[in-house]
């Protein structure tokens, strides 16, 4: 498999890590944290750079990409630990189909969110309780990343026997922050007026591996911050006289969390290529076993670029440890790896 981006993926790709070095530093990050959890001006920039439309049908303004063509996007948003809604906008698209507002989402006037996850459901994509009937929905959505930002929300829910999707205009809410600096709800769905849209148990679980697979993506771009992040930490941090990074037993920690990043990059990319394309027995073989991966190696290269830094590595002050957090976050989105274990051995 050729893990090398095309011409056109790695100018986007240049173009993405421009504007993020100098528009998205640490403390321009911390100064969104501290308001409203996203920026109206970066989002309005990852719009006019074509990120938001780049998996959308052309004819709705998009640019008709796939997982492979936002892995170096994804990577680039793990690096930078970039907080906007951009993942759940993309996943709640993609089971929007060929609706008429997609355009609206392609040049950025459109945020969305998917509530699907409820209380006890754990990863169970079949627990569905609310309940859809004469034009409204009742019942109770937790954790809904992205919600407290969106435009509209696509909800999962059952109309009679069967589990759809109905797109909703936010409804009262408790927003809250996440660990790792995103913002998420809790929603009370009762009487909400909806509009049904065509969809599925099939097409929820096709745009939750679509996530999947660009969180693992995500994953990696953090990764790789931490390993050279840490480095780079060696190569300046002083013991008796000289840099810590000449000790050969760190040497060899930290070629560890190096060799851990490019396999967990390598899954990435597979899974990425598998959502676009394969049947879907395998596209969920590849999704759970890059999920597999991306947990180990996101737990181990975490843990260590925070015991390499020392205690400062547990502090506000340094970004390694809210790539920690992200990373455990990413470990456990879309299923953790017990989950996926059991899925993958399954099939």
């Amino acid at each position: 498999m050729n893990f090398d981006y095309s011409e056109e993926q790695q100018l986007l790709a240049d173009s993405v890590r421009r504007f993020l070095s100098e528009k998205y530093s640490f403390e321009a990050r911390k100064a969104v944290l501290g308001g409203p959890g996203w920026s109206a001006e970066i989002w309005e920039k990852f719009a006019e750079l074509g990120i938001i439309g780049l998996p959308l049908p052309a004819d709705h303004g998009g640019f008709g990409g796939g997982a492979v063509d936002l892995l170096a996007v994804m990577e680039a948003f793990g690096e930078a630990l970039v907080v906007e809604p951009v993942l759940p906008t993309y996943i709640a698209a993609r089971l929007m189909q060929r609706h008429p507002l997609l355009a609206k989402v392609a040049d950025g006037g459109l945020k969305l969110a998917f509530a699907h996850a409820e209380k006890g459901a754990r990863y169970r994509l079949d627990h569905v309780t609310t309940q859809f009937a004469n034009g409204a929905l009742r019942g109770e959505k937790r954790a809904v990343v992205g919600a407290p930002m969106a435009d509209k929300i696509v909800v999962s829910a059952r109309d009679g026997g069967n589990i759809g999707l109905f797109l909703i205009d936010p409804p009262p809410m408790k927003a809250y922050g996440t660990i790792d600096g995103m913002r998420a709800a809790d929603m009370q769905l009762q009487g909400v007026k909806a509009q049904k849209i065509d969809g599925s148990m099939e097409s929820i679980e096709e745009a939750l591996d679509f996530g999947a697979a660009l969180g693992c993506a995500e994953a990696a771009g953090a990764m790789k911050f931490a390993c050279e992040t840490t480095l780079e930490y060696l190569k300046t941090r002083k013991q008796f006289g000289v840099p810590i990074g000449t000790f050969q037993a760190l040497q060899h920690r930290m070629v560890d969390m190096f060799i851990a990043w490019e396999q967990a990059r390598s899954m990435a990319c597979l899974a990425c290529s598998k959502v676009d394309q394969a049947e879907s027995r395998e596209r969920k073989r590849c999704v759970s076993a890059a999920k597999i991966k991306m947990a180990d190696s996101a737990r181990h290269i975490s843990q260590e670029a925070i015991q390499l830094h020392g205690g400062m590595g547990m502090s506000e002050e340094l970004k390694v440890s809210h790539a920690f957090r992200r990373l455990t976050v990413l470990c456990a989105e879309f299923g953790d790896a017990d989950f996926h274990l059991e899925r993958f051995a399954s099939l």
